[in-house]
């Protein structure tokens, strides 16, 4: 639904180049939720400024839907009439909501609806269906500033679905917001993925919104995308930084001259008893250093670090074990590479 392809985009001022995008190339599959998470100055509201062409890439292509949305920009600084009408099916939520205060609710819902031109009754039917959706059909007379965060943000999103957009960008859209308006508005967000079908762009540098929500994630560091994939295979991946960082575990070895592992659970083999059966099959005593279960992006997940018996080499067997139950292991001071060739 979304692909941008060596998407770069370099910012001129006081003669300095300053490289925001260094050739990022993204896929969004159609009706998941994509986050991309990173840290501030990451690139990460370039990119998304880039996707719907709020921002000129410098170089490369953004495709939405199957259009190439960098061909219909035109040579001069406004966007071209096929631009701005491929941009009222692209939706957007900022961070800090973008209210106009001097309108009502369902006037700020209308507001996409008339520079488009849609007549008032249209457009007053259209609002209310909206506020509704997001939970604030009563509050469709209030103003902005009668309004908590949560609600305001939920006007945001409602605007944004107002030329019924397949695809809605989210900026920020929940750092504003206290941990539990958060939680109330990623669920809006999942429920309007599955039941309007909608693909979801999410930028965020928190690493719990990308946990409750996002069906695929891709980490951004100096304008690049360093690693990407879907929620399971990115835990399932020896050495990923986003699986660590989505799922830490912990424990100290004992001391002695065992070999640490870290196994990750998730799909079917989160409910089988796996280690129980490594025991049983090959006679050992497993140390278990540190454990954890949770819920990444609407599956149960498991994460243990364990300590077999003896050096790594003693140890292929039984490894190899446990990968072929289809779970993710990573042998501690040991590059992934390496291991994967010994379980073999």
């Amino acid at each position: 639904m979304i692909t941008t392809t060596g998407l770069t985009k370099v910012y001129r001022a006081r003669g300095r180049e300053i490289t925001a995008l260094d050739g990022v190339d993204l896929h969004v599959r159609e009706g998941e939720v994509y986050g991309v998470i990173g840290r501030s100055g990451a690139g990460k509201s370039s990119l998304i400024r880039c996707v719907n062409l709020l921002e000129r890439p410098t170089a490369g292509t953004v495709t939405v839907a199957g259009q190439d949305l960098t061909a219909l920009a035109g040579r001069g600084r406004r966007a071209s009439r096929e631009l701005r009408a491929a941009r009222s099916r692209t939706g957007m939520v900022f961070q800090h909501f973008h209210l106009l205060s001097s309108r009502t609710v369902q006037d700020n819902v209308e507001l996409p609806l008339e520079i488009l031109g849609h007549s008032r009754g249209k457009r007053a039917r259209k609002a209310r269906e909206l506020l509704e959706l997001v939970g604030l059909g009563e509050r469709a007379t209030a103003y902005p500033a009668q309004l908590s965060g949560g609600q305001k943000q939920r006007v945001g999103i409602a605007r944004a679905l107002a030329g019924d957009p397949k695809v809605l960008l989210s900026d920020e859209a929940t750092s504003a917001l206290d941990p539990k308006t958060t939680r109330s508005i990623l669920r809006l967000l999942r429920e309007l993925n599955r039941e309007l079908g909608l693909t979801v762009l999410l930028i965020t540098h928190e690493m719990d919104v990308v946990k409750a929500v996002c069906d695929s994630a891709a980490l951004m560091e100096n304008g690049r995308i360093v690693e990407s994939g879907t929620v399971p295979q990115l835990l399932g991946t020896p050495d990923s930084r986003l699986a660590r960082a989505l799922f830490p575990v912990s424990g100290d070895p004992l001391g002695g001259e065992g070999t640490v592992v870290d196994v990750t659970f998730h799909g079917e083999a989160a409910a089988r008893p796996v280690i129980s059966r490594l025991s049983r099959t090959y006679n050992i005593d497993i140390s278990i250093l540190g454990a954890a279960m949770d819920t990444v992006g609407g599956r149960q997940v498991g994460r243990m670090r364990l300590e077999l018996p003896g050096h790594y080499e003693e140890n292929v067997v039984p490894i190899g074990f446990l990968r072929e139950q289809g779970l993710g292991v990573q042998v501690q001071g040991r590059p992934a590479r390496l291991a994967e060739e010994g379980a073999e």
